[in-house]
């Protein structure tokens, strides 16, 4: 049953994502021009709402759906590992006009395209993790 919850939520959050236009390559390439704000208003309202769930959940110490403590632990401190993954996403999410999220929301719409987005995105995923090891940290 959680499973289907799981489900219709997923749906539920791939429809806001359509409707907002948060998948949208137009919204996309305004962002990154900076001639509209829309894409920075629904990035910045998902990190507060970020944010604020987390205090929440290591205050309130809540637990998953399967009765878990969630635990969260503190990220690495490492300047060059962030802005160097950074740009290399900023630039793919530049180059092909989606983010992670979206190439599902955009595959569920029907832009069949974005399948070879989807394989670059998870070939490039399994050759992070081929090398992963050996990159400086």
């Amino acid at each position: 049953m959680k499973q289907i919850l799981f489900i219709l939520i997923g749906f539920f959050f791939g429809i806001i994502m359509f409707k907002s236009e948060a998948a949208s390559w137009f919204r996309i390439y305004e962002m990154f021009r900076f001639e509209a704000f829309h894409m920075y208003g629904i990035i910045g309202t998902a990190l507060a709402f970020g944010i604020l769930f987390v205090q929440i959940i290591k205050r309130y110490k809540i637990k998953s759906f399967d009765g878990n403590e969630i635990k969260i632990a503190p990220k690495d401190k490492s300047f060059s590992r962030y802005m160097y993954g950074g740009i290399i996403f900023g630039l793919g999410w530049a180059l092909v006009g989606a983010c992670p999220g979206p190439i599902f929301v955009l595959i569920g719409a029907g832009y069949l395209p974005i399948i070879i987005v989807f394989l670059s995105a998870a070939l490039g995923t399994f050759l992070y993790g081929v090398v992963k090891d050996k990159l400086p940290h």
